[in-house]
């Protein structure tokens, strides 16, 4: 085998609560989920211990090489399992700077290729790889429901049948990732006990009551990120406007989602939705 094509698989970010801080690090509890919105990464083997990238689509041609997380996996990977490199495509599906894991995926995408491509089974090793790479790329690489705990790097899988239907409400702007977290650090905090809304969302979903979720959809991240871009309260409030089981902002923003108990609500919202910013339909999946 000299190439492998992976679908690089988004996730939604139903909740997100932020739990403390350990070691300069945020510690989380989210719950979380693939959706059938991804990347196509094509991997072609290399003669010598280089790798390349090529970007195409959704303005990642502009993306440094150097500032790359897939490229920088692929050379990661070599150094590790001492294996040649790759020659990389992307065909990027998944908005930038939207909170719904592109950059991740990619980089989960590249981990899975190449240990195609080389033969590499000791996903103890590649876990300790995808680790150091980025808080939720071990996520990515395994993909489904999910709960993500600590830095990321704590995934429970989640045996969740349901399927949720969803419109994404995507801004051109972005928030970035560093930045909404020190917002967060800089806003004053209410430090008291409170449910878990991760739990409580994990709890309806195996118990089937997926039209009880909206009252569980939560992130610590939304505050501060309306701060850094006003875009983002109009994009949830839109997704709101449809009056779906719920709606939310995933990961750091800027993208908002809205939750449909079916596939004709959500394309019914998706036809009616006349506002500015970029607007798909999707569902969860099992990659």
């Amino acid at each position: 085998m000299n190439s492998v094509k992976i679908k690089a698989y988004a996730k939604i970010n139903l909740t997100l609560e932020i739990q403390g801080v350990e070691n300069g690090y945020h510690l989380l509890d989210s719950l979380v989920a693939s959706i059938d919105l991804y990347d196509c990464v094509s991997l072609k083997k290399r003669k010598d211990k280089r790798s390349s990238i090529q970007m195409k689509g959704m303005g990642s041609e502009n993306i440094p090489p150097e500032k790359n997380n897939a490229l920088k996996t692929a050379e990661a990977f070599s150094e590790k399992f001492g294996v040649n490199g790759v020659d990389i495509t992307v065909h990027k599906n998944i908005p930038i700077g939207a909170g719904l894991g592109g950059s991740s995926a990619d980089s989960a995408g590249v981990l899975r290729g190449m240990a195609k491509l080389y033969g590499i089974t000791d996903f103890s090793a590649i876990k300790e790889l995808a680790d150091s790479l980025g808080s939720d790329t071990w996520y990515m690489f395994q993909g489904g429901f999910a709960r993500m705990q600590g830095k990321g790097d704590k995934v429970t899988p989640l045996p969740i049948t349901e399927r949720l239907y969803l419109l994404l409400i995507c801004p051109s702007s972005f928030v970035p990732s560093g930045a909404c977290y020190q917002k967060y650090d800089e806003l004053p905090q209410t430090l008291q006990w409170r449910e878990s809304y991760t739990e409580n969302c994990i709890r309806a979903l195996l118990e089937n009551r997926k039209n009880e979720i909206g009252r569980y959809l939560t992130n610590d991240l939304y505050v501060p990120a309306l701060h850094l871009n006003p875009d983002v309260e109009k994009a949830v409030a839109e997704a709101q406007s449809f009056s779906p089981l719920g709606a939310g902002m995933t990961g750091s923003g800027s993208c908002a989602f809205a939750v449909f108990e079916s596939k004709e609500l959500c394309d019914w919202a998706k036809s009616r939705y006349k506002g500015e910013f970029y607007a798909i339909t999707t569902r969860t999946v099992c990659p």
